[in-house]
């Protein structure tokens, strides 16, 4: 009998919905009778706090929380705010109630995918680990703000560096064991300037000599941007605070042609949340062109993340075959969404993903 795993689904706002069907039917076409993906329909998001005054329920969060994984689309919309003015961000809750301390930002750039860089035949496979939890958003929505001045508190603690620089190292093994990445983990900071970023460093370096067979380094955030636009295949693993993550993460996006084709995951020692990086796109939800890429990108990390972690091999390959199968539509050309050029839209793009497999 096919093992079978629990899948909460967030199907998000805007174009939530319709770049999650499509991603679960190349899912559920990839388990065939090897494995079970038994799908959960979860309402959070802003429509749903418009409709009930609730983002997130308890009741949706405690389903996630004893899920196997957890796959959330796009969620948001500008209209939609609290009374304070700030937007309703339910995956940010999710993070928080879920301790997902690991934002992981694979950037990888293929023969054939757009970039606005001149590679010279290189290509581009790096992953930033973003730590999710706590940073410059520690005081999220409670900063104190006067007549005269703002505040917000960044907080870095031992527990969660420690447990995001573990994360990190191990994924270097991971893709070093893959046959991929340098072996190589890089702490980007700013322990120049501030105390902080100085007890940042200490911690990694403190992980880093449990790690012999990885390399390890050091960069300034700034000098980070730098040489990500300049020397992007120079990096394996990279891991930064919460607010340098959410920068630097974009401008891997778009070092790979678009927030389109950035799939993303949250990790925690318990849950992991699978997800595009890109917004919720409501000026043309409901029209088909949306670019469903990430959102199946993000699929491909949840079947390799679950596959590994409950020792899968078929899943840990299917989540290989689905990556492949996207790059390799985007490298034909004939099937991108407007926002890569083209003029496929949302059910004809996945069509082609279907094809590829």
């Amino acid at each position: 009998m096919a093992t079978s795993y629990k899948i909460a689904v967030f199907e998000g706002d805007g174009i939530g919905p319709e770049i999650m069907a499509p991603t679960l039917r190349c899912l559920t076409y990839l388990a065939a009778d090897k494995y079970a993906l038994n799908y959960m329909s979860l309402p959070a998001g802003a429509a749903h706090y418009e409709r009930t005054g609730d983002a997130l329920p308890d009741t949706s969060i405690e389903a996630a929380r004893a899920s196997d994984a957890i796959l959330l689309s796009a969620m948001g919309l500008p209209r939609v705010r609290y009374t304070d003015g700030t937007e309703i961000t339910p995956q940010i809750d999710i993070r928080l109630k879920l301790d997902l301390f690991a934002g992981v930002r694979p950037v990888r750039v293929t023969e054939g995918q757009p970039t606005p860089l001149k590679l010279g035949g290189r290509e581009i496979d790096f992953v930033l680990i973003r730590e999710s939890t706590e940073g410059l958003f520690h005081t999220q929505g409670c900063g104190e703000v006067t007549d005269d001045y703002a505040r917000e508190t960044l907080q870095i603690t031992r527990k969660t560096s420690e447990d995001v620089f573990r994360f990190s190292f191990d994924l270097a093994q991971q893709r070093k064991a893959a046959g991929r990445g340098q072996a190589r983990v890089t702490c980007v900071d700013k322990a120049n300037v501030f105390r902080a970023f100085a007890f940042f460093r200490e911690i990694f370096d403190g992980i880093a000599q449990g790690y012999p067979d990885i390399a390890s380094d050091h960069a300034y955030v700034d000098a980070m941007a730098l040489w990500m636009v300049e020397k992007p295949w120079a990096f394996d693993v990279m891991v930064t605070e919460n607010m340098f993550g959410d920068i630097l993460s974009d401008l891997g996006a778009g070092l790979m042609g678009g927030l389109g084709l950035a799939p993303s995951a949250d990790i925690g020692h318990d849950n992991a949340v699978f997800q595009p990086c890109h917004g919720s796109a409501p000026d043309i939800a409901g029209q088909g062109v949306a670019n469903p890429f990430a959102m199946i990108l993000s699929g491909a990390m949840m079947l390799d993340w679950l596959g590994l972690r409950t020792g899968n091999a078929d899943m840990v390959a299917d989540g290989v075959r689905l990556d492949n199968a996207v790059r390799k539509v985007i490298a034909k050309g004939d099937a991108l969404t407007r926002d890569l050029g083209g003029t496929a839209g949302t059910e004809a793009a996945a069509e082609a993903v279907l094809d590829a497999l």
